[in-house]
Formats: C-alpha cells, structure tokens, sequence
C-alpha cells in the first residue's frame, strides 16, 4: 500500500483535500510506493505563521532544556532504528547497511548539538571603567529548510539539530522524492515534547514550496543543499530580502594519490564513489594518480569496482531522472574519447526493472572532458594521471567546485603543503576521519558557510553587542 504523505504543520497532520498528488516510485522495481501532497504558498504561509508563534518561547528555553530535549530526539531514532531505515531504503534505495550508519549519524547530529549549545558564548569587551559591553549569539527566528532526496534523514537531521539547539523554529521542504523520513523526523519531534510549531514540513516541489519558503518575508534565514543552479536562485531570493543563506551545493572532488602513498588504502578510498550510488555531493569522483603508480592503481580500482555488483554491494539510482543523466554521461564519456575501463552500462537482466548502472571507471581522462569537469552524482570514477606536485594541484584546482579533497602521501611535509593550496572546504590527507565535529562546507561554487560542527552554531545565530553605561 503506497503512503499518503500529507504536510506537518503546527503539530498535527495537515490533509491534502482537493490538492493534487505526485506518485512516487520506488528505485528498485519502479513500483508506486507514495503519493505525495504537492503544497504551494499558502502552506508554507501556515507553516511559517506557526513557526513564528512558537519562536519566542523556544528561543527562551535554556539551552540544557533545549538539549535534553534533542539529545532524547537521538535516543528515539535509535530506538526506531528499524522502522526509519526500512522507509529511507524503499524511498531511497540505499544499502541497509549504509542506511543504518545514515541513521546513526542522523542521532549523532541531535546528541552532538544537544550537548554543545551549552557552550555556545558570548564574549566581554574591556572598554574601560564606567562601560560594559559584552556579546551575545541569539537565534534568527524562523528558518527555512529545503534539502535534497540523497540523503533525506541526515540532511534534515543535520541542519535540524543546529538550528533548533540555537533556539530557531523551522520550516522543513524535503524533496518530493523522498519525503518519508522528514515527516516522521517531525512527528518524532513532538512526540518527544518539542513545543507544537517548532517543526514543520511542507512537501511538494521546489517551484512551488521551495520558492515560496524563500521569499516568504518572515523566514529570516535559509539553508538549501541542492545543486549549483537551484542554490543560485535561493542566493538571488535571499540576497532580495537581505536575509542570510547556507548553501551547501555541488563538488567534483579530487583524490590525489602520489607515488609514495599507502596504495591500499588509497584504492579503498577510491571505492567510495560507491558509497551511496555515488550520489553524494562530497564524491571523490575524480581519481588523480602520479605517473609511477598509474597503471597499477588502475588495475587494482578497476579490479575491484567489477566486484561491487549491483544489488548486493551497489544501490541503485534514487530518481528517474538521475538513472538517466548517468547513462547520458556514459554516452558523453565515450563520445569525448575517455577510455573505459570497466563499467558504463545500465544494467539489464534480472535487476533492469531497477534503476541500476554498472560501478564505471574512466582512465586517460583530460581536464576538457565533461566527466572532469561535471558532477555525474553517479559510481562514475574519472581517473587522470600527473606528474609533478604541481600538476597534481593544478588539476585539482581545475575545477568550478571546491566542496572536499583528499591527500595520499607518505611525505608529511608534500602533505600539508599541497593541502593548504588546494581550494576544497574540507581537505582529508591519508584517510583521516572525519565526523559530525568537523565542520563541512564549499569554496568556489560549492556553496556558502558552514554545517556540521561547532561552527555551524555560528551560522544558525546572529551575534548582538550590548553596551551599558554605569557612570
């Protein structure tokens, strides 16, 4: 039976009534698994007018009540564990097992900001006797929310668990594609004794929710994660209205392995470009190896990008029309003259009823190509060999997009020196880990401030300088 995905507003469930639906079907047999109500302005007018009435007395909360509140919103998503992966897998068609460390990580984010708003302080200005001054963070109010259909419970979850730490109320637009999870994120909310208002979702397109979330006059900030084009027209909307916006857009983001590196760890990271079909926008997509290892880190990717079979060890594409911008980049590589590897199909026999393509790599790829320059969101490997230290750079530079990087090398010293010349928001030498504690974000067109971290707490509130005079 297909779910019937109504808007959150307010605390309760908002029916459709005459309102016309889309269907949505699932990733792995095309059949319907929802319908979704398809809202418009007038519902993000109720879901912001509701987020407005509940702003003042949330932002007054102290911030450990806030917290613990937060931090029991984690303990909830654990606790249910099970009913939220099921539902992100069939809407999705991520593997279990990366939906369930996606579910772990969605908790994290309410437990770390839960936690971590305590100490979120001001400062004190010595201006000398008779005057004082200090600073405070205080919340923008109502934030509108619009995330994308990769990854529907992280990134709502994410940018959730900061702003409301922060004392803001907000308005959540997921992708129509996969809306399931935000809903019952919302629910689960309340159910936990998060204030009525405080949390909303309205579902629906972005022409027509999305667009109006932005240029609604009392959302006094927007964060958007989406592509480069969409996050342009929310920057041209906020810019309007003079209101703030995180943008965490699109990357093409470069591996860069030089010939003194650990080579098995080094092609382990390059397997991630599996990691969710590939349809992450931190992919390490472009692989840029030295001369001397060249071949045979290209033998032992390839090698084991024919073992991620689809299915078992490869999702399949979330959307209909991701499934087929990736076979037309398959049509573009060949065209341009890229060198297949392994790969480059849609797959057919018993999993063709699935939107799956085969785990693809590219070698003697150049700097000209499409499949260099362009995000495929796809298990699409374009790997580029180098020679010196400073083409690695300058290839890695090569690029409209400067989300995340990573570094392979056994020379500490080339290491952090080609680190700090590489425009990425995020660089990653030698497979250091990263987590919900380090903040995340893009140069170049890969978007505006920061999530993740302590640091997005920042971007979530606004500072206030407060001078009193006791002469």
């Amino acid at each position: 039976m297909p779910r019937e995905l109504d808007h959150w507003i307010g605390g309760r469930t908002v029916p459709r009534g005459t309102q016309e639906t889309l269907v949505i079907e699932g990733p792995f047999e095309r059949a319907v698994i929802a319908r979704v109500a398809l809202g418009g302005p007038k519902h993000v007018a109720s879901a912001v007018a509701a987020a407005r009435a509940a702003a003042r007395d949330w932002a007054d909360r102290a911030p450990v009540d806030r917290g613990r509140l937060l931090a029991e919103v984690a303990r909830r998503l654990r606790e249910r564990q099970h009913e939220f992966v099921a539902t992100e897998v069939e809407e999705t068609g991520k593997l279990v097992a990366e939906m369930r460390g996606g579910l772990n990580v969605a908790a994290d984010y309410f437990e770390f900001y839960g936690g971590v708003v305590r100490a979120l302080f001001g400062e004190t200005i010595n201006l000398g006797a008779g005057d004082h001054a200090f600073t405070s963070r205080e919340p923008y109010g109502v934030v509108g929310m619009i995330t994308p259909w990769n990854g529907p419970l992280t990134q709502a979850a994410r940018g959730m668990a900061a702003a409301l730490a922060a004392g803001n109320t907000v308005v959540v637009k997921p992708s129509e594609f996969t809306s399931s999870t935000t809903l019952m994120l919302a629910r689960l909310c309340e159910e936990v004794g998060i204030p009525a208002g405080v949390v909303n979702v309205v579902v629906g397109t972005g022409s027509d929710v999305g667009a109006a979330l932005v240029d609604h006059p009392d959302v006094r900030l927007i964060a958007f994660t989406g592509s480069v084009a969409t996050g342009r027209r929310v920057a041209e909307g906020a810019a309007r209205r003079l209101v703030p916006a995180i943008l965490e857009l699109g990357g093409k983001s470069a591996n860069v392995v030089f010939a003194d590196a650990d080579l098995d760890r080094a092609v382990a990271s390059a397997l991630t470009i599996c990691v969710g079909a590939g349809q992450q926008c931190a992919a390490l997509s472009r692989l840029l190896v030295q001369d001397e290892v060249h071949d045979a880190v290209l033998e032992r990717v390839a090698e084991q990008m024919r073992a991620r079979t689809p299915g078992e060890r490869l999702a399949p594409m979330t959307t209909e029309g991701q499934f087929a911008k990736v076979v037309e980049y398959f049509e573009v590589a060949e065209d341009e003259g890229a060198r297949l590897v392994t790969g480059g199909h849609a797959v057919t026999g018993e999993l063709a009823a699935g939107r799956y393509v085969e785990p693809t790599v590219y070698a003697d790829v150049t700097p000209q190509m499409r499949i260099f320059r362009e995000e495929v969101f796809g298990p699409v490997l374009a790997v580029t060999r180098f020679t010196t230290e400073d083409d690695a750079v300058a290839l890695a530079n090569d690029s409209e997009y400067g989300l995340v990087a990573s570094v392979w090398t056994a020379d500490s010293a080339r290491a952090l020196r080609v680190a700090s010349r590489i425009d990425a928001g995020q660089v990653i030498v030698n497979g250091g880990r990263t987590g919900i504690e380090t903040p995340f974000g893009g140069y170049k067109s890969s978007g505006l401030g920061r999530e993740k971290g302590f640091e997005s707490l920042f971007h979530y509130t606004q500072l206030k300088t407060t001078v009193v005079s006791t002469r």
